[in-house]
């Protein structure tokens, strides 16, 4: 369990990660989803599934990135019998992904239909409020910022449920650190698309 900040309350947010089959364009063969509501998230709000894709997993993603297998998403349901599910768990809600261009992207392939309302980068947000870092990679601020995760204790790193978690923990951290409130949280951590532009200043006439 970890409370929201104050920033963040009163907004519809979910923390999504995805993996892939490694194909081209990728399939998503892993995706959790963290709703945020309320004063406090838990691990219990977590929905995950794994996927069958069309196209096997490559040997080279399982192997140096998520360690999925093609056996292990053999019975699983395809995206087609759970796209309705995960439509329903994002519309309307501020997307949250570490790097949410690649989130963003493979999840508006899949559905076609979706369109996020507002996108916060927690990479894009680390860079302004911690700069100057060695690496910005998850595992390397997981450290950095002495990040519990171990309230996920059947994944490590580059498994959705892990990373999906530890981007929420870490966005917890930064909007502590930095102070910002939401117009701040959304210059700072939005993609330029996303960042309303300001209102000129209106002259006499």
């Amino acid at each position: 369990m970890s409370s929201i900040p104050n920033t963040l309350r009163g907004k519809d947010v979910v923390v999504v990660d995805v993996e892939g089959n490694g194909q081209t364009p990728p399939e998503i063969i892993e995706i959790a989803i963290l709703t945020i509501s309320g004063e406090a998230a838990s691990i219990d709000d977590m929905r995950s599934w794994l996927i069958k894709p069309q196209q096997p997993i490559t040997s080279i993603v399982t192997r140096k990135v998520h360690g999925i297998t093609n056996s292990d998403v053999e019975t699983c349901p395809a995206w087609s019998e759970i796209a309705q599910d995960i439509n329903a768990a994002l519309a309307g809600r501020t997307l949250v992904a570490h790097n949410a261009g690649v989130e963003q992207r493979v999840l508006a392939s899949h559905l076609p239909y979706w369109s996020p309302p507002m996108v916060l980068d927690t990479l894009r947000l680390t860079k302004v409020v911690w700069p100057g870092l060695p690496s910005y990679s998850l595992d390397k601020l997981i450290a950095h910022a002495q990040l519990d995760t171990s309230t996920v204790t059947d994944q490590g790193y580059h498994r959705a449920g892990y990373d999906a978690w530890a981007a929420w923990q870490l966005l917890c951290r930064l909007v502590e650190d930095s102070g910002l409130d939401w117009t701040g949280l959304v210059s700072a951590a939005a993609p330029k698309e996303f960042v309303p532009k300001p209102e000129p200043e209106c002259g006499l006439w």
